[in-house]
């Protein structure tokens, strides 16, 4: 009897405490029920997603404390923490809020507008710092190496500055923005590029193809803009700090606070120092180049009436840059003894933007930038200063059916080195004008035209008209058709190594014109959602320009002479190039790209691929989230084609074309601790590098004085036993990072 008892005690404890809870409710974004979002448990295995009612329930819960997460592809991550009790049910609504990850993120580079991506009828690719952070870099710079059709172009193997190729375009056709402010072009674009904190980005929009209807000189190929967070909206505090296994420190800090009731400050500091000789080649330079750089940034939001606009901003950005041989201290700086490139770079940014306040959207945006550069080149001396100001007025009238902008815009230029290439200082006001018109045809078309007029008194004028049309086949799937033209004023930029380097002289052999293109692109934008909660997103496009007056340099003619001059025939480039964003429901992410594209120059009959241009691209992000390990992996590479390269000769034994190349990287990033993301991996997981099929990369690295080369009276090399290919000192071979593989390390701190 005692034994039945004891049972009958035994069993109502089990069952009193096996008895579970429920929680359930409804997801919905304004009233609208949302279908096949993930729901989950963190830390738990427990998860499920909403019907096609929006619908969502979660059983068998034992008594205790959880924290509940909704994702989806387009909406930010909602979070809720729960007690739930033994037999409870608890209903829990969630709103959720969409997110700028979206393809229907706002965007504004394409119209001067804020619009949505997908009613912009110029194709605008939006990246994030989500994006960002899947590959951590010290500088927006190599970020951009994982987006598909824009590669970073290292231009010198000693001091590694380089510059943005868009769709196999040179540097100097690409226009970088910050804010929209043409503040970053020509001499400073690596620099531009570099100092900008993660956490101080709101997002990175890129248009490929001609932009100079709007933004003039320069959006020739394409820009990229570079748009910084409103204050209110960034967190309160941010660290970001890693270390890689070559002994590079990067540390990012941002920060907001509050000045008065009517102000709020963000602020940003980045650090990064490299101090490690290394030689892996073997050749007696450094393979990667010893920086140490500062950048101090700045924005000041005002609160107005009626939510008009006025925000201020700068930025202060100082480098200490140096490569070169071995045994190179700083005493040996501007010598000929011992042979290093030596840059020190002192850049800062004002900018700013004001809403008139009247009825009318009358926006007044301002923006001024000194760039000065002190730098040597083995025993010769670069120092040259920019300095770009920048105005603009925009007026902002809807009229019916009709959205129209109109624009005037005045640019100041000042461009001084002290190259033979600039035999006095470019000092140059360019005033403009320009008006657009966005023109709905019916409820699914519409026609976007617009016009530029530029006067610059060395060449008079210039008018750079544009049309785009775009047809909205349902809402998720738009077909759009853009071209337009481009134009780029002659300046000049004389920090080419193969002259500041070699033994080349610099020769313009006629008055230069400025470069004209005409481009045609074709777009279309899809969305899909399947039923058991899979997205895929699809943006695919061909695009064809052709230049003309292309000012190109020539290496090929004389191995001694740099010679600038207008191209006596045509530049094209042409190509296809798509991207897909692919989520699993089970949270598996894959953004993957790829691009096909021919560059080639036609002069006198003969066609030949432009040199460092690859012909094709490919890109990809691979991110899976564990949920019950709160561990994320993310896996990240790049491919590039041939692409052909500079040789100095028919005797140089280095390879006239690269081969098909590619950098690939892994990073495991915890996020189980409050505030904090503790990430780390492995980059360039290949460990390739450009020396792989080459006797050397630097030509005659082992006499960068050129002192014993020999010349015949008509200034060729000759060929003699120390000098066996006829060379002359050349680091500019150079298409991809000196870097092997290598691990890192970092700690993330967050306070919203």
């Amino acid at each position: 009897m005692k034994s039945i008892s004891l049972a009958l005690i035994l069993l109502s404890f089990i069952s009193g405490w096996s008895q579970t809870g429920t929680i359930q409710g409804k997801v919905s974004e304004n009233g609208q029920n949302l279908p096949f979002i993930n729901i989950y448990l963190k830390g738990t295995q427990n998860g499920t997603s909403t019907d096609k009612n929006g619908n969502y329930s979660i059983a068998s819960l034992a008594p205790g404390n959880y924290v509940l997460i909704a994702s989806a592809i387009g909406y930010e991550p909602y979070r809720k923490s729960f007690l739930i009790g033994r037999d409870e049910s608890i209903t829990l609504n969630i709103e959720l809020t969409p997110s700028a990850e979206a393809l229907d993120e706002m965007v504004v580079t394409g119209t001067l507008k804020a619009v949505s991506r997908l009613e912009s009828a110029v194709p605008v690719e939006v990246y994030k710092p989500t994006f960002l952070k899947q590959n951590p870099t010290p500088s927006i710079f190599e970020a951009l190496q994982n987006v598909n059709g824009v590669r970073p172009q290292i231009n010198c193997n000693v001091c590694n500055t380089g510059d943005i190729h868009i769709n196999g375009l040179e540097g100097p056709y690409t226009l970088v923005l910050i804010d929209g402010m043409p503040i970053v072009s020509g001499l400073g674009t690596v620099y531009g590029l570099s100092g900008i904190p993660n956490s101080l980005i709101e997002q990175i929009e890129i248009v490929k193809g001609p932009a100079s209807t709007l933004y003039g000189s320069e959006a020739v190929g394409g820009l990229i803009n570079i748009i910084t967070k409103h204050a209110p909206n960034a967190p309160e505090f941010f660290a970001d700090g890693y270390l890689t296994g070559w002994g590079e420190y990067n540390l990012d800090i941002g920060s907001k606070f509050e000045v008065g009731k009517k102000t709020d400050v963000l602020l940003g500091i980045n650090y990064f120092n490299f101090d490690e000789i290394i030689d892996n080649n073997d050749d007696n330079f450094t393979d990667l180049t010893l920086q140490d750089r500062i950048s101090i940034f700045q924005k000041w939001n005002f609160k107005r009436d009626n939510a008009k606009v006025f925000s201020l901003a700068g930025r202060f950005f100082y480098e200490d840059r140096w490569g070169g041989e071995l045994q190179w201290t700083p005493e040996f700086r501007g010598g000929d003894d011992i042979y290093g490139e030596s840059i020190y770079t002192r850049r800062w940014e004002v900018l700013g933007k004001y809403q008139l306040p009247i009825d009318e959207k009358v926006m007044l945006s301002v923006s001024y930038n000194d760039h000065d550069q002190n730098s040597v080149y083995g025993n010769v001396s670069y120092l040259a200063n920019q300095r770009i100001g920048f105005g603009q007025m925009t007026w902002d009238k809807s009229i019916g059916n009709h959205d129209l902008l109109f624009g005037s815009a005045i640019r100041y230029n000042f461009y001084d080195d002290n190259t033979p290439a600039t035999e006095s200082a470019d000092e140059v006001w360019i005033p403009s004008l320009f008006v657009q018109d966005e023109l709905k045809l019916a409820e699914k078309h519409s026609l976007l035209g617009g016009i530029r007029y530029d006067y610059d008194n060395r060449h008079g004028n210039i008018l750079t008209p544009r049309a785009a049309y775009k047809w909205r086949i349902s809402d998720n799937d738009i077909f759009r058709i853009n071209a337009g033209t481009g134009f780029r004023v002659v300046n000049l930029f004389t920090e080419d190594h193969a002259a500041l380097t070699g033994a080349r002289d610099v020769i313009i052999s006629e008055e230069l014109k400025p470069e004209r293109s005409v481009n045609i692109n074709l777009n279309y934008l899809k969305k899909i959602y399947m039923d058991n909660g899979t997205f895929v997103g699809i943006d695919a496009s061909a695009f064809y320009t052709h230049f003309s007056n292309v000012i190109l340099p020539d290496y090929d003619t004389d191995p001694n002479q740099i010679i600038y001059d207008n191209l006596d025939g045509k530049s094209v480039s042409k190509g296809v190039s798509a991207n897909i964003d692919l989520v699993l429901p089970n949270g598996l992410k894959f953004l993957v790209g790829a691009t096909w594209q021919d560059v080639s120059n036609t002069e006198n009959g003969v066609t030949e691929r432009q040199i460092l241009t690859e012909s094709i691209t490919g890109t990809w992000n691979v991110s899976y989230t564990f949920r019950s390990l709160n561990l994320t992996v993310d896996y990240t590479g790049n491919l590039y084609g041939p692409m052909r390269l500079p040789t100095l000769g028919e005797l140089d034994p280095r390879q006239e074309f690269s081969p098909t190349w590619s950098i690939q990287n892994i990073q495991f990033t915890y996020k189980g601790l409050d505030k904090f993301e503790f990430y780390g991996g492995i980059k360039n997981l290949l460990d390739w590098t450009p020396n792989r099929g080459n006797p050397f990369i630097i030509a005659r690295a082992n006499d960068p004085f050129d002192q014993n080369v020999q010349f015949d009276p008509q200034g060729n090399v000759v060929v003699t036993a120390d000098n066996p290919y006829a060379l002359t000192f050349d680091p500019s071979y150079v298409y991809g990072p000196n870097q092997g593989i290598r691990g890192f390390f970092g700690l993330r701190y967050t306070v919203f």
